[in-house]
């Protein structure tokens, strides 16, 4: 089989790439180590009405996670998910969350055939990119390197939304400005004009599955079979935070050792946004470092 073009423009050390085969390929933005032998492939996936340079720290280069887990060894794959950016002309109306999934293993697998993906994938997912991570973590994996999950990082993704979210306010409307980002202290100056160039329509297929994912999330935390942890800011608006739904929350993980839960002082939602963006980043690759660990012969 022929692999899709890789139309490549580089900046800074990321690459706008071209993903997958056939009718819908996804963009991504790649930043690879400077050896070009990655250790693992960190999976960065955009949450919301949102875009993959939500990750690169678009004010602060400091609050980069591309950056920062390039440094560290690993190979960042932040991707469009289906449905925003390049697919939006093949998918206008995008895709449920588990075909979303389905559609991004497949592309992950025949990234795997001509990249070098050292130990495996390590997915991370923001907000509704959460979603689809805990989707594509219940999809089929093996014990090879290039079909390996290494593990699963969630932020800003529970399961009972907020009494302030449960009407779904509109993002590019405005009208989950609060939900989004609580106290303007929690940002670097400018992240705010900035972000705007980083928003993107929420396909209508994405939407209409919102209001169900509540009831669907314990099925689908079943089938997560990597360990999981998961972040929340100290200000996150869109999830009931209380201790019994963490509890109920973690206990969904039913295949796996009890998650880890973490709230990060002085930070919001959009956590990769924000002045605590590098101790999230930071805990999250610490994290990778363990899966990398149990992993059967890993590249370190």
């Amino acid at each position: 089989m022929s692999a899709a073009p890789m139309e490549t423009v580089t900046t800074d050390g990321v690459e706008r790439i071209v993903l997958g085969r056939g009718r819908h390929r996804l963009g991504a933005w790649r930043a690879a180590p400077a050896t070009g032998r990655p250790r693992s492939v960190l999976v960065a996936i955009h949450g919301r009405a949102m875009s993959p340079g939500y990750f690169a720290g678009p004010v602060a280069p400091h609050t980069s996670l591309l950056a920062l887990a390039t440094s560290l060894g690993h190979t960042v794959l932040a991707v469009e998910r289906p449905g925003y950016g390049l697919s939006r002309s093949s998918l206008p109306l995008g895709l449920p969350l588990a075909d979303q999934a389905r559609l991004l293993r497949q592309t992950l697998a025949d990234y795997a055939e001509l990249h070098p993906v050292g130990a495996g994938f390590f997915l991370l997912g923001h907000s509704d990119g959460g979603k689809t991570a805990m989707y594509l973590a219940g999809e089929p994996w093996g014990e090879a390197p290039a079909e390996r999950l290494l593990g699963l990082d969630l932020n800003g993704c529970g399961r009972h939304y907020s009494p302030a979210a449960a009407h779904f306010p509109d993002t590019l409307g405005g009208g989950a400005g609060r939900l989004n980002w609580g106290p303007l202290r929690l940002y670097p100056g400018g992240t705010f004009h900035a972000g705007r160039a980083l928003l993107r329509d929420v396909p209508a297929a994405e939407e209409a599955d919102t209001a169900l994912w509540p009831a669907r999330f314990p099925g689908i935390a079943a089938r997560v079979c990597c360990p999981v942890r998961l972040t929340f800011g100290e200000y996150e608006g869109w999830w009931r935070l209380d201790r019994d739904e963490l509890a109920s929350v973690a206990d969904c993980f039913t295949r796996i050792r009890r998650p880890a839960v973490e709230r990060v002082p002085e930070a919001g939602h959009n956590l990769s946004l924000g002045l605590a963006a590098p101790r999230y980043h930071l805990c999250a690759l610490a994290f990778l470092e363990e899966c990398l660990t149990t992993a059967p012969a890993t590249v370190r």
